[in-house]
């Protein structure tokens, strides 16, 4: 036998996790979005306090905007899962994302301000990562905060987050430049919130 013959065969790595989801929590359900969502994703997006927390939501945002984002999350072509936030009830109320943006997995997330402070952010964003860690459990994943989003940060520690660096990121809603926090996880940094 040749040694080339004797080689191991190698072992494919998951490019992605897979298809997205449906995950149940205790008070929430994480589904994928549908176009149906449009309306409440609008509702949501257009209050500039949601809008400005984040770096790729125009303001004013419309519902075309949020039907085209929704065709966008639909289509295949973005790797990564787009969650809608939803009570028992359905009712939509924000959105958690798992996305490959640059060669790294990166976890985005926003919430209908009617519905902060009551712990459905952490409890939404941490039944999504733990899910992403078992599909690919050696994957770094990447997030942030604009540096005046005190909320989003203690989130983000609370699950296991640290933060690795501090950058300058354009925020469309803002129409300029915002000091952003960046952090990042691994599986075994997860915490329950």
């Amino acid at each position: 036998m040749t040694a080339h013959l004797r080689e191991r065969p190698k072992i494919a790595v998951r490019p992605d996790p897979g298809p997205c989801p449906v995950i149940e929590t205790a008070r929430l359900i994480l589904r994928p979005h549908k176009l149906s969502d449009a309306d409440a994703v609008a509702e949501s997006l257009a209050d500039y306090q949601v809008s400005r927390m984040l770096s790729r939501v125009p303001v004013p945002y419309h519902r075309q905007d949020a039907h085209d984002w929704l065709v966008r999350q639909a289509s295949g072509l973005i790797a990564g899962w787009t969650l809608a936030i939803t009570t028992g009830d359905d009712v939509h109320i924000g959105c958690v994302g798992i996305e490959l943006m640059h060669g790294q997995w990166h976890l985005g997330y926003w919430l209908n301000r009617y519905y902060w402070n009551r712990g459905y952010a952490s409890e939404a964003a941490h039944a999504a990562v733990d899910r992403f860690f078992r599909r690919m459990p050696g994957t770094v994943l990447h997030s942030g905060v604009f540096a005046d989003n005190a909320g989003s940060l203690k989130l983000q520690k609370k699950l296991g987050f640290e933060i690795t660096g501090c950058s300058q990121v354009y925020a469309l809603a803002r129409n300029g430049m915002v000091s952003h926090i960046e952090t990042s996880i691994t599986a075994s940094g997860l915490r329950k919130p």
